[in-house]
């Protein structure tokens, strides 16, 4: 299997490290589900997560696979790019207008941009990479060179005549 490295944009690179980067006030909000502080503090002025959308990359036989939750998200507003063995997804999601005279018992969604690097090992066809947003998921299969996918090798019987030789 290969080794593909990941970059992440945000300050958290995984939800492992994200669990262990939690102060302790944090870590009892996430472990009780809810934060038992959050009225103490002002809702104007309140910091915004970035919009930090999740990843699955995944190889298979022929290629890797990568998907994106990105609900929301224009394909105008998505880019993929690929320079030698490096892949790079980026793209923004617009916070909806709010009205001023509009009233918000709670503020969950993120906004912003977004982007996430990926160091693909050598034996990619960088031509055939193929994108596709559908539903909110965006969809990319980037195919290995025919020369790296395994090709099963039949292994037969040693005749007699075989063996004389």
């Amino acid at each position: 299997m290969a080794d593909i490295q990941v970059k992440r944009n945000g300050p958290l690179t995984s939800q492992l490290t994200q669990s262990r980067a939690l102060d302790p006030s944090q870590w009892l909000s996430r472990v009780m589900g809810f934060d038992p502080f959050r009225e103490m503090m002002p809702l104007v002025g309140e910091s915004r997560a970035a919009f930090d959308p999740d990843f699955e990359v995944k190889e298979t036989k022929d290629g890797y696979l990568f998907r994106a939750d990105l609900p929301g998200v224009k394909l105008s507003d998505i880019e993929v790019s690929v320079t030698d063995n490096r892949i790079q997804l980026s793209g923004h999601r617009e916070a909806e207008k709010e009205d001023r005279g509009d009233s918000f018992y709670t503020y969950e969604r993120s906004y912003g941009s977004f982007t996430r690097a990926f160091t693909m090992p050598d034996g990619i066809e960088a031509s055939q990479i193929h994108a596709d947003l559908r539903d909110g998921v965006l969809t990319v299969l980037v195919p290995k060179k025919a020369e790296s996918v395994p090709k099963k090798i039949t292994i037969g019987t040693a005749t007699p005549e075989a063996k004389k030789a």
